[in-house]
């Protein structure tokens, strides 16, 4: 546990490192190929521990409707929009690549809010329950709205098998959340409430960022020998991504300056920006066949993006949003 609890209070670093390791083992020392069969079971031990933790029924008391709309409407309406027009105009070249990569930055837009969403909140002192009923929404919204988006949208570009898409989502996103929501209740029922809160929550996160870890390096290294052959494709992947994160961090601060509290202008930064990187990933790699190694490496890189920005944002904050209200620190 402490090696888990060390991987996830610095996954700033491990993450990149474990990308670097993916490149040079994929590359150099072994064949990255049997590593793809690897991909569901990984994914489902980095989503499942973050679904057992998730306060589901904060859901059902629903007072910030404001807050949660405005989220999900940029989320949803605003984000979509913005990542397809990023890669009309960066993602134009005739080969392949350009139009499953702008895919792969799709995929980004349409499946919001990670588990990091809840931590990111918590780190820069926002409001982690209304984080908490963003995720939810997100997720759920998202797992509906993904499949029919990408068909939409991206059709025209890859063959988009909606039932199968939807299978997929199906099995990263529903069946964890309903596999944690029975061993939260059956470990609340048996140790009860406390217990679950101080002994048994805590040791479900850093599972998670242990499959972080493991996923990126497997993406990396079943990408290897295309990253080596051609490095410029870094540059161009990494440029439209920092786009996108830039426009996204300045548009959210504005209007949560503008128009909410700080804690709550925090939760939907976060409830925005923090994009459900691990469950996009897996799609890319289980739905679009063998396409799906080329849309995969642009998820990858945009690990780095999302976890360095999330890490300056915070030192941000302070600047954008303000101290911390007096009250809030005695309510922590």
């Amino acid at each position: 546990m402490k090696v888990l609890q060390l991987i996830q209070k610095n996954l700033v670093y491990v993450i990149p490192l474990s990308m670097v390791l993916g490149l040079i083992g994929g590359g150099f020392l072994f064949d990255a190929k049997p590593l793809k069969m690897l991909i569901i079971p990984i994914t489902f031990f980095m989503v499942y521990p973050m679904m057992a933790t998730l306060n589901v029924k904060s859901i059902l008391h629903v007072k910030d409707m404001k807050l949660q709309v405005t989220t999900q409407i940029i989320n949803f309406i605003v984000v979509p929009m913005m990542v397809y027009g990023i890669g009309k105009i960066f993602f134009t070249g005739a080969d392949e690549k350009y139009g499953l990569w702008a895919v792969g930055l799709f995929l980004i837009g349409v499946l919001p809010a990670s588990g990091m969403t809840i931590s990111w909140t918590g780190f820069a002192k926002g409001n982690k329950e209304a984080a908490t009923k963003m995720l939810v929404f997100g997720l759920i919204i998202g797992a509906m709205a993904a499949p029919v988006y990408t068909k939409v949208f991206m059709g025209a570009t890859v063959d988009v098998d909606m039932l199968h898409m939807f299978k997929q989502i199906c099995i990263f996103v529903f069946v964890p959340l309903i596999a944690g929501i029975l061993t939260q209740s059956y470990l609340i029922k048996k140790h009860g409430k406390k217990a679950w809160m101080e002994v048994y929550k805590p040791k479900f996160p850093p599972f998670s960022a242990l499959g972080v870890t493991m996923i990126a390096f497997t993406a990396m290294s079943l990408k290897a020998k295309n990253i080596i052959a051609n490095p410029a494709d870094i540059i161009s992947i990494l440029i439209p991504l920092i786009v996108f994160y830039v426009l996204s961090y300045v548009m959210l601060s504005l209007i949560g300056k503008f128009f909410f509290k700080r804690g709550d202008a925090i939760a939907m930064v976060f409830g925005v920006v923090m994009r459900d990187l691990s469950i996009a990933l897996a799609i890319a790699m289980t739905a679009f066949k063998e396409q799906g190694m080329t849309i995969a490496l642009l998820i990858a890189l945009a690990y780095v993006i999302q976890i360095q920005s999330a890490a300056w944002y915070i030192k941000l904050v302070p600047w954008i949003f303000g101290p911390v209200e007096e009250k809030q620190v005695q309510d922590k």
